[in-house]
């Protein structure tokens, strides 16, 4: 599986993976890689922390393993019985390999309810994970305003918000004044991502 198959943002980030890796390990995501639909490849899917490593990619904004996750995922075309397996029996990076290998698999909205488990959760690490592309993509007005407010009050940067900009629309202002008036009137600082958005003309949305 060699990188210009790949759409461009794919491609960059295997290209990214390969630079970061040693010889050893780069063969062997070559390998995987090639011959992942005729393999064992769920095995690769596991073990890809100790084959790979957790070096940064700073362009990608993830880890060696996601990257290699999400490579891997796309080479087998994984359907939504297999992303929902995984998600469901994997630990907390795999299921965050997951969320953000969905954008790249044909699955349409089906896989949304990844998504909404992720941001039931408290882990910041799945909440950034789910708030990307695909979630930008298929939650509806609603859904996204909350996936948007659980970055607030979980700490999570607003820059991890897929689409921040085209989907504010004026309930979610309203819905961030709310939470700035209620910051300040108990004498606490108002984080300055949302004093960013609250800057911002809404745009119309349905709800």
């Amino acid at each position: 599986m060699n990188s210009p198959t790949l759409p461009e943002a794919l491609a960059a980030l295997h290209a990214e993976l390969v630079e970061a890796l040693p010889e050893q390990a780069a063969e062997w995501l070559a390998a995987t890689l090639r011959w992942a639909a005729d393999a064992d490849w769920e095995s690769s899917f596991a073990v890809a922390t100790r084959r790979v490593g957790r070096a940064a990619l700073p362009r990608a904004g993830m880890p060696a393993t996601d990257a290699a996750r999400v490579l891997l995922l796309h080479a087998v075309d994984a359907d939504l019985a297999t992303v929902t397996r995984l998600y469901q029996q994997g630990d907390a990076a795999e299921r965050r390999a997951v969320l953000q290998a969905l954008p790249w698999l044909r699955l349409g909205p089906e896989a949304i309810g990844l998504v909404e488990d992720a941001l039931r959760t408290n882990d910041t690490r799945l909440i950034v994970a789910a708030v990307g592309d695909y979630a930008a993509a298929h939650l509806d007005q609603h859904q996204w305003r909350h996936a948007v407010l659980k970055c607030v009050f979980t700490g999570v940067p607003l820059s991890a918000v897929s689409g921040l900009a085209p989907r504010t629309d004026a309930e979610l202002l309203r819905m961030l004044a709310d939470y700035a008036a209620e910051r300040e009137a108990a004498g606490r600082p108002v984080p300055d991502d949302v004093r960013d958005v609250l800057a911002q003309t809404p745009h119309p949305q349905e709800s």
